[in-house]
């Protein structure tokens, strides 16, 4: 076998491979949830993408900062947030019941300054059922689940619309690598597509804040994945 015929071998195998991440995610079903939350360990990389975060909204002026989280799945940004900062007030939106009963469970300590909401991201109008204005809207590893960089750009222009002038969206999450030769699912897109969405939505100032894990050439579904920073 030639090294072209291998190559385009390992990228059909990996394009199969990643085809099946969003069939697998089934969220709405209680056993499947709990089980993918008792898989999920924040390793120390994943722990250093929550601590970057979290710095970009201390900076902001307010007292008491509010932060909209996208995607709070299991809670754990939300513990981790919420553990080391009394003055941050918080909202966990998804779209599956089990998660947001697991991360209610998960941060009970915090109550006084949690609340959830349930809301598909996929929808137009998402942000009708968001309960409080923003100073920071939050997200890791959940983006690339809508499916294509549409999906993911209908919330950049929802984000940018909520955000107050000053606001930041910070989102970590998964991306295909600027020079990957695989095919990657549809919502794992290149961060220099993810600078141009945030561009085009609106606002003034886009950047990427870290890069983790990255690996081009032995790409995992839990490797590659970056913290893109929006000001409006």
């Amino acid at each position: 076998m030639s090294l072209y015929s291998l190559s385009e071998t390992v990228s059909t195998l990996y394009s199969i491979k990643y085809m099946k991440i969003e069939k697998l995610h089934q969220f709405h079903d209680p056993e499947f949830s709990q089980g993918w939350s008792d898989r999920f360990k924040p390793t120390p990389a994943r722990l250093e993408l929550f601590d970057t975060i979290l710095a970009e909204v201390r900076k902001l002026p307010s007292d008491k900062k509010k932060v909209l989280e996208l995607g709070i799945g299991p809670g754990y940004l939300a513990a981790h947030i919420l553990g080391k900062d009394a003055n941050i007030y918080y909202e966990g939106l998804d779209y599956a019941t089990p998660m947001l009963n697991i991360a209610a469970k998960r941060n009970e300590a915090y109550k006084d300054r949690l609340i959830y909401t349930q809301a598909d991201l996929t929808s137009k109008h998402w942000d009708d059922q968001v309960q409080h204005q923003p100073d920071a809207i939050v997200s890791t590893w959940a983006l690339h689940d809508l499916f294509n960089q549409d999906n993911i750009f209908n919330v950049y222009q929802i984000a940018y619309k909520i955000l107050p002038k000053g606001g930041i969206l910070l989102n970590g999450d998964f991306i295909k690598p600027e020079n990957s030769p695989f095919e990657y699912e549809g919502g794992r897109i290149k961060p220099s597509t993810h600078l141009a969405l945030l561009m085009e939505a609106g606002f003034d100032t886009v950047s990427i804040i870290k890069e983790l894990e990255k690996n081009v050439m032995e790409p995992t579904t839990a490797n590659n994945y970056s913290c893109f920073m929006a000001i409006k």
